[in-house]
Formats: C-alpha cells, structure tokens, sequence
C-alpha cells in the first residue's frame, strides 16, 4: 500500500470535500438554543453513509448522538474510535461577522463559517479521511467506530450516560479526537488529555428592591460591595485562591510530562498578537505550565444594578458573579464546588451558591504504545514530529474515554491555533482542513500495522 496515493486523492477531491463540508456547514446546530439540531444530525447520518456505515441514532434527553462502525477484514485488528460533535455555539453578536456565519466563504486561504472549526470541519476531515482510504484501498487495517453527538457546546449532559450503558458496544483500543486549536507555530500538536471545568454562580441579595442612592444611602445594604468583598476573600493579588482545599489532589507532572512541556516552542509576542494580548511576558514554560498542569478561578459574568447608557443612581437589591475554574487531574469538580460553598457561606451566611455544570479532567499517559504508534502516523502524514502537550488548556469529555470506556485517549486538533472558534469569523485553513483529511488516513494506516 503507497500512501502518496492518499496525498493524491485528497489532492484531486478538494471540490468534492468542500461542497460537503459547505453543506453541513450551511445547516445551523445550536444546542443551547435547539436550532437545527435534527437537520444537522440528518446530515451528518447521511455522510457517514456516504463513507460506508450505516449509521445508528441514539435518543436522549436532549439532542441525539450518532453512532456507527466499520470492520476490517482482520478480526484480529485494533478497535479505533473517533469521536466529534456536530453541534456549534451561538454565532452572536453578528455585527462583527464579515459574512454570514452559517454561509461559509473562502478569503486568504480560510474558510469562514460557525463551526468552521469547532468542530464541524475537523470531525468532517475525519470521515473524509476515512473515505479516502476505503476509496484508495478498499478494506480497512482496523476496526473503526464513530461517536458524533449533538451536546458538546453545553457541556456532553447525555454523553457519560450513553457511554456507561454501551460499553461493551462503544470498547475500543484508542480513542482518536480531531478538536482544538493547533500549536501557535503552526506545527502539528497531539495533546494526551484536558484540563476540567466547574461552572458556578454566586447571588447575594439585599433589599426587596432597588433603592434610590440618596434616600437610602447608607441604609440598605449594598450587595455588589458585598460581593467585591467575597471575592477578595476567594482569591489574592497574585491569583493564588484562597479556598481551604482547592489545591488538593492536583497529581503532579511527571518527569516526562515536564520535558514535553520545557520542548515546546513559545515565542511571547507572536501568542500575545494572536490572542489579543500584546504585553504577555512569560516565558514558555511558565506559559505552558499554568495552561495544562495548573487549576484557574476565573469570573466570566458579573451583574448587579444599572448597566446600561447613562445613570441611574440605586442602591441594587441584588448582585451575581459566574465562576468558571479549569481543573486538572485529580481534582473532583464535585469536591471543589464543596469546599467554595463552603468557603461561601462561611465569608456570607445568607448567600446562594448555584452549580451550572462540570467535567472531570483527564489525562492518557506518553508512553502508552499505541499513542506512540498514532503519533508515528502523525509524523508520516506532516513529515515532521509532532508537538507532544499533556493537556489541552480547554475542557472536553475526555474523561468518559479514559476513566469510563477505560481506554487510553489522545487529541490530535486539525484547526489553526488562531481558529477564533466560539468567537465572530470563526475560521479553517485550507490547508489545515486537507492536512486533516490526510492525517486521519495516515493514523489509521500506521495503527493498522
């Protein structure tokens, strides 16, 4: 079997690939929202058809998951499952669109479009790959099994359920993701696990209602002063948080884990320009370091009283904060949100602390073989050694792989460092979505060795 055939084919189909990313893409799926879920979903069936499987849908309590197989003609083949979603968060605020989110437009090398990247173009790249290789040499080296479910954007709710009820059907030797951003370099990156993630939110109430500032200043008590002093008490100057426990069961990087993070190449201002953020000035490792092996405390909303143009002088009844914090192995999201509420109400009796959402975080260890034989195939297909990351800085449902299915798990992300999924013009390379195609048909050709 020569693999510059699969270079070949992918090189010849470039058309066919994007008039059938293009349709997906067309096709809004907004799980928050319930718009198009079904459509997309349909869709989605009929390209996994289309690459030879006939697909099974499983209903839950919110939006379906997708499942389907193909066998190799060796019994005795690895078992590989990849994993997607077909599901896209809100395209908001469409003002800073340059096109219309869910019309997907080619400019510079890129496609534009919701889901460009997160996820709909990578898992496409996956199937397209898998076709390319069906097409190319008929029989598969492996067993393959696909998992695209519908929830991802809020948080995979049914996913660790269905997982636990078809373990037998869903077991596998590896679990192979395309998702996530590519290293900032621009070299191919595998990423072995991801950071957790607990979502809260903090209420503290004063009056019954608001109040005018002047007739009742310094009578009613003022909940957003309340709060800044809560918060104060939860975190210090340096961003160290003050939650008794919080720090419990972080599992130390290893030995090899701490090289792969000291090899990986940084360049401060080419990061700082691609996020947003000119001034950054750790250093690689650091950087590295706080963004995989290191917990974050970070407020994503507050609110309380007046907010809009102009003045409106209140003493506000109610004031909230919502905290996401980034968790990494061992941490329980369940144990963490125990010790802030306690910390909480320890700080202010008669506030209310409200769990919006977890996912525990998960980590696949480098020298476990058959990572090491994906990555071989990784190589192959960039011609160059990928980048190796313990974690991902981000959250997936990893963990339903590793400590669920209990089989080992690792991200190989087919977008660009500087996708802006979740953002306005959120994109894909060219280039990055081929390269996907083509990788996906070289892993599996090296793990079918």
């Amino acid at each position: 079997m020569s693999l510059p055939s699969i270079d070949a084919y992918v090189s010849e189909h470039k058309e066919q690939a994007l008039d059938t990313l293009f349709k997906i893409l067309r096709q809004e799926s907004i799980s928050t929202q319930n718009k198009g879920m079904r459509e997309c979903a349909s869709l989605m069936q009929d390209l996994m058809r289309k690459v030879g499987m006939e697909p099974e849908v499983y209903e839950t309590k919110g939006h379906p998951i997708l499942y389907g197989e193909l066998k190799s003609n060796n019994p005795e083949a690895k078992t590989i499952l990849l994993y997607g979603h077909y599901d896209v968060q809100p395209p908001d605020p469409l003002d800073h669109w340059q096109s219309p989110p869910f019309e997907p437009t080619i400019r510079d090398g890129r496609i534009f479009a919701r889901g460009a990247g997160d996820n709909k173009g990578q898992i496409v790249a996956q199937l397209l790959g898998v076709k390319a290789y069906l097409d190319c040499f008929g029989t598969l080296p492996v067993h393959l099994k696909f998992v695209i479910e519908g929830e991802e954007e809020m948080g995979s709710v049914h996913l660790p359920e269905f997982v636990e009820e078809h373990k037998a059907m869903l077991e596998s030797d590896l679990v192979y993701t395309a998702d996530g951003s590519s290293h900032s370099s621009g070299q191919p990156l595998v990423l072995l696990g991801v950071r957790g993630m607990l979502s809260l939110e903090i209420e503290i109430e004063g009056a019954a209602f608001d109040n005018h500032s002047g007739n009742t200043g310094n009578i009613v008590p003022n909940p957003a002063w309340e709060l800044v002093e809560l918060l104060h008490t939860m975190r210090d100057s340096d961003g160290h948080v003050l939650v008794n426990g919080f720090y419990d069961h972080i599992r130390p990087a290893t030995s090899e884990e701490t090289k792969l993070l000291k090899d990986l190449p940084f360049n401060a201002s080419e990061v700082g320009e691609k996020i947003g953020y000119p001034s950054l000035s750790l250093d690689g490792q650091s950087y590295h370091h706080k963004l995989t092996m290191e917990p974050t405390f970070n407020i994503f909303g507050m609110k309380s009283g007046y907010l809009d143009q102009g003045v409106k002088t209140i003493t506000p009844s109610k004031a909230s904060v919502k905290i996401d914090t980034r968790l990494v192995v061992d941490q329980d999201p369940a144990d963490v949100f125990a010790k802030i509420e306690a910390h909480v109400k320890a700080h202010h009796p008669t506030a209310t602390v409200r769990f919006l959402g977890s996912m525990n975080p998960s980590r696949t260890p480098v020298d476990t073989h058959i990572v090491q034989q994906a990555i071989a195939g990784i190589k192959e297909a960039f011609n160059q050694q990928p980048l190796i990351q313990p974690s991902l800085g981000g959250s997936l449902p990893d963990y339903v792989w590793t400590n669920i299915l209990k089989a080992p798990s690792m991200l190989m992300p087919y977008a660009n460092f500087d996708q802006r999924n979740h953002s306005p013009n959120e994109n894909i390379t060219l280039d990055h979505f081929f390269n996907g195609i083509r990788c996906t048909a070289h892993v599996i050709h090296e793990l079918g060795k």
